[in-house]
């Protein structure tokens, strides 16, 4: 079931949605070649400490750590660790969730590590651009997939890129993954209905977080060692971008975006 969030619940996800942006913009702050991803899992920990709160990925499904750190090929679900040390050249994605006042909010951007090569920071930024051009598509009345899927689709085609299909967006809010599941690839006809393509509503409060590879192969696949790092199964670069937004009864409002941000 779609959870339509009232005003408490709105103004609370609201903050914790500005405490998850203001975390992974910290964060990023820190992203140079000789960093750990332990050192960035610390320092979004301490932050979000300091502003009382904690992070939601931490033992969730048993997930060992507080933010999501994927590198290269990993497309999502990363685990921060000491042995992993960011190289010159590296694009990195950091996702964080935050529980503030029992509000989630949730979201992730794709960084360059020093100099990257031009077809990585082309992967960046066409992943940006698909999420932005989806979510300006968001508005009460109109299909989910219609917004998202399709949008998507259309653009990244051009670049020979795919869009995951295994990993989607997520209503958020009250719990870390609500209703409904975000699809960023366009429904095949069979399976667009009201469950996989909702009409949207004011009060839905969702993800929108394309994960993009840079081969026309989407399929990926989990690690069988830690069950949960995520790799594109030809080797190819994989970014994503990620931001919570609120259905509006004009538009839409995207909670993780701070003031000074422009999408």
């Amino acid at each position: 079931m779609i959870i339509i969030k009232n005003k408490k619940q709105i103004n609370g996800i609201r903050k914790s949605s500005k405490l998850a942006r203001q975390t992974l913009l910290e964060v990023g702050k820190h992203i140079k070649p000789g960093v750990s991803t332990e050192f960035l899992d610390k320092i979004a920990v301490d932050f979000i400490k300091k502003h009382k709160a904690i992070a939601a990925p931490l033992n969730y499904g048993g997930f060992p750590k507080s933010i999501c750190t994927s590198i290269n090929n990993v497309v999502c679900h990363g685990i921060p660790s000491s042995k992993e040390i960011l190289k010159d050249g590296d694009i990195i994605n950091v996702d964080i969730t935050t529980i503030l006042d029992g509000y989630y909010g949730d979201t992730s951007i794709t960084f360059g590590v020093g100099e990257i090569s031009k077809q990585a920071q082309q992967l960046i930024d066409v992943t940006k651009k698909a999420m932005v051009l989806a979510i300006k598509k968001l508005k009460s009345g109109r299909k989910l997939n219609d917004c998202v899927g399709q949008t998507i689709d259309e653009y990244i085609s051009t670049f020979a890129y795919s869009a995951v299909r295994q990993f989607g967006g997520h209503g958020v809010g009250i719990k870390f993954h609500e209703e409904p599941l975000v699809f960023h690839y366009r429904l095949q006809e069979h399976y667009d209905n009201l469950k996989n393509n909702p009409i949207l509503k004011e009060g839905m409060i969702l993800t929108v977080e394309p994960m993009i590879n840079a081969s026309l192969e989407w399929e990926v696949k989990i690690d069988e060692n830690d069950g949960w790092t995520v790799r594109t199964i030809d080797g190819a670069l994989s970014a994503q971008f990620e931001h919570t937004i609120l259905i509006t009864k004009n538009g839409h409002e995207v909670l993780t975006k701070l003031e000074e941000e422009n999408l």
